[in-house]
């Protein structure tokens, strides 16, 4: 690790955790460096956002999250770690997402392999579909599924 990949993972704080990919995947996308968020995950890794198929690999995934990303600002507020069968970790991470149209509570749910490197990641967003459609920006379409908490 260098000192600036050491920098970034110890600067981000979530209680709770500690594994180095977790917070360097908050640290990285609030920085909007997202080629290196897309480079934690492994090569087929998957990201399921909300309202959105899974975005699968580190192109795609850094290819959404740079259209789609722009004005988020995560706030990962506590995690818990969990180990799975095959050496596998699932890391559960609350807190809300900030952007310049609303704030939302949300629930991260990460399966990390063997490395350290994200298999996939569900975004869930923590809110009834009332408030949901009440702070949608104007500019996009959602069909809101039973998916959402």
């Amino acid at each position: 690790m260098t000192s600036a990949e050491f920098s970034l993972s110890t600067e981000f704080k979530i209680e709770g955790i500690t594994e180095t990919s977790i917070l360097r995947y908050f640290s990285t996308l609030n920085a909007g460096d997202f080629t290196a968020t897309a480079a934690l995950f492994a090569e087929n890794g998957v990201m399921h956002p909300p309202f959105e198929s899974g975005i699968v690999g580190r192109d795609a995934i850094a290819a959404y999250l740079q259209q789609e990303a722009q004005d988020i600002k995560a706030e990962p507020r506590q995690g818990i770690t969990e180990n799975l069968p095959d050496n596998y970790i699932q890391i559960q991470v609350t807190g809300k997402v900030q952007t310049s149209w609303c704030g939302v509570n949300v629930l991260w749910l990460f399966i990390l392999n063997q490395q350290g490197k994200i298999l996939d990641t569900h975004i869930k967003l923590l809110a009834s579909k009332k408030e949901l459609l009440s702070v949608r920006p104007p500019d996009k379409e959602y069909t809101i599924t039973s998916e959402i908490i």
